[in-house]
This record gives structure tokens, sequence and C-alpha cells, in this order.
């Protein structure tokens, strides 16, 4: 609990037990003394281990986030990488095409082809693999037909694009047949070159998503109270737990509509939806099914995070809002998690919290006024 280290010569006093004992039983100046101390150090005790509790939930949220933009960021830089190999090969395309001199007519048909594969490419048509497989080689063949190289890598490209056989041979009628081949690379690039950028726009999207959440979650540059949508806050929390709850937890929502507006400290709000789905999650072992339900009163909003794990044990259920009490194996938990939520809840926004348990169902009621008034910070 405490420890001290001279830095001169000292004189140091030791009190044996025995007097220790009588001085607590004779002198109430003394027992009051040690009180008074054994007080402050717990509290610093307990700061620290809160402190260190909402680090620790930090990390996790913050290796959570990280790999969760990891993915997006790696599918924006590798396709950026293809990008450029695709459109020089794109140019390289068109300037074959302008080598044949097409009329009017040929040009718009041409406009237009390349217009369809563009929209095509970003949403492929969804074949069978084997189907696909045997379209590949189709297309593969008419082109290695015709003396074109890397037909391998073209096909592929071209059923992406939404060609056929028959449509390939089409090309011949339309723009002539010693002009089909450089067409059918053309609509290749371009269906590469569309691909990757609703790749790259749909990888930055996701990217801007998270960080939107996170500036949510965390409510950025705001002031501690705001007037909040508790849905939003919960899905805030929801995606930053995303990276634990992917790997076999299924989430039901179910929310009320026109969910009333409430004055709270977000911030801390949306470390309360963290605190109860991360135990869910643990105490499921990752895998299992958890609903969150949000409804209101005339008074309140309720919300009620249901997960499908072993239960609590119904002997020790009026103990887990205790402060270090927990089920977690040791180095796994401090016993604050919920002693925090607790506080947050009853003592900050005057709202209340329950729990339901059972053998395959636990169940956490939050219930908010919508209309209170809030403890000072």
């Amino acid at each position: 609990m405490a420890g001290a280290r001279a830095s001169s010569d000292t004189s140091l006093l030791t009190i044996k037990k025995a007097t220790f004992d009588e001085l607590l039983d004779n002198s109430s100046s003394f027992a009051r003394a040690m009180f008074d101390i054994v007080v402050a150090r717990m509290r610093s005790t307990e700061g620290l281990l809160r402190q260190s509790e909402r680090m620790a939930q930090l990390g996790t949220l913050t290796a959570g986030v990280a790999h969760e933009l990891n993915n997006p960021a790696a599918a924006v830089k590798r396709g950026a990488s293809q990008l450029t190999d695709f459109v020089e090969s794109y140019a390289q395309s068109q300037r074959s095409i302008a080598g044949f001199a097409f009329s009017p007519t040929q040009e718009d048909s041409l406009a237009a082809l390349l217009a369809e594969v563009a929209e095509t490419a970003i949403t492929p048509p969804e074949i069978d693999p084997l189907d696909r497989s045997d379209l590949e080689y189709e297309l593969q063949s008419w082109l290695e037909d015709r003396n074109i190289q890397d037909a391998w890598q073209i096909g592929p490209d071209l059923v992406n694009a939404g060609f056929t056989r028959e449509k390939l041979d089409q090309l011949a009628q339309t723009f002539r047949s010693e002009a089909a081949p450089a067409v059918a690379i053309l609509a290749s690039k371009s269906a590469g070159v569309s691909g990757l950028l609703a790749e790259i726009g749909q990888a930055s999207g996701q990217i801007s998503s998270i960080v939107g959440s996170l500036k949510t979650y965390s409510y950025l540059d705001q002031a501690p109270v705001q007037t909040i949508d508790v849905s939003e806050g919960v899905d805030s929390s929801l995606l930053m737990l995303r990276g634990k709850l992917k790997q076999g937890v299924t989430v039901h929502r179910e929310y009320a509509e026109n969910l009333p507006s409430i004055q709270a400290y977000g911030s801390e709000l949306n470390q309360v939806w963290t605190n109860i789905i991360d135990n869910a999650v643990d105490a499921m072992n990752g895998y299992g099914e958890l609903a969150v339900r949000i409804y209101s009163s005339d008074n309140d909003v309720i919300v009620e995070l249901e997960d499908t794990g072993p239960g609590i044990p119904e002997e020790i259920q009026h103990k887990i809002f205790d402060s270090f009490f927990t089920t977690k194996e040791p180095g796994k938990g401090t016993g604050l998690g919920l002693d925090i939520t607790y506080n947050i809840i009853v003592h900050k926004h005057r709202g209340n919290i329950t729990v339901l348990s059972e053998p395959g169902k636990t169940c956490f009621q939050i219930t908010l006024p919508i209309e209170g008034e809030l403890a000072a910070p």
C-alpha cells in the first residue's frame, strides 16, 4: 500500500504490533488518524484502478478501431496501386481504337457500350463459380482465336462487365471484325478501372464511416452535456466493438420509432454501453446472440441489452455492481466496469439499472429520464 525511501541518514521508529493495537484501543486521536490514512489510501487505490479500467477499455477500443480501419485502408492502397497499371493500359487501348476511324454511329455505339460496361462493373452479375469458369474459358478462347495476348487476364474482366460469347460476336457486326478484339480489350480495361474506382470509393467510405462513428462515440469537441439520441450512441458503441462482435455474435436491433432525445453526458453513456456489451461478448465466449432493444415510456428512455450467455448465478447477482467484484479470471478484470456503469446511470443521470439473469439469458435494463436534473460532472 505504501513505501518510503530515505535520501539521507534517517532515524526510523518501529512500533510493535502489541503497542499499535494498544494505541488503537486507547487513543481516539490515533484511531482517527489511522482511519483517515486508510480511507485516503483506499480512495487513491480505487482512483488508480478506475483509471486503469478506463485505459484498458480505451486500449481494447483502439485495437478494434485500428483493425477495422486496416482493412479498408489496405483496400484503398491496393486499389490505387492496381489503378495505375489499369489507367495506362486503358490509355493504350484508346489509342488502338483511334486507329480504326469509326463512323459517328460507331462512336455513339462505343460510348454507350463503355457506359454500360462501367455501370455493370460496379455491381458484377452473380454467377455460379462453375458457370463463371466456363464463361471465362469461352471468352478467353474467343480472344486467343484472334491472337490477343494475355487473354487469360482479359476474360475475367469481360465477365465482370457482363459479356458473353454472343455479345463478343456482336462486336464484329457493330465495329467490323478487325476492330472487335480492340473494342473488347477497351471494354475489359474500362470495366477494370470502374471496378477499382468503386472499390476505392467503398473502402474510403468505410473509413469515413468509422471515423465519423468514433467522433460520435467520443463526442469530440463538444460540451460534456449534450442533447443526444440514445440509439445513435448504442450504434456507435456497437461499431467500436465490431472487431469482437463479428467473430461470432449476431446482433438483433429492435428500436422504437420516434424515440425522444435526452440531456446526458454522451461520452459517459457510451462507456456504459461499451462496458455491458463487452461483458456480454466475454460471457458468450465470442459466440451467441445479442439483442438490443430501445423504447420509451412517458418519462423515460429504456435500453435493454440481452445476451445468450450462461447467465449470472443468483447468489451473486446482488454483488455485480459492487466495487472490485468480478467473475472474470485474475488479470482479466478489475471489478470496476459495472461499478462505473452503475455510478454513471444512477448517480450522474438519476436513472436506474437492473439485471435479470438465468441460464441462456442475461438482460441489463437501463432507464434514463427524458427530463431530469443531471448530477454535476
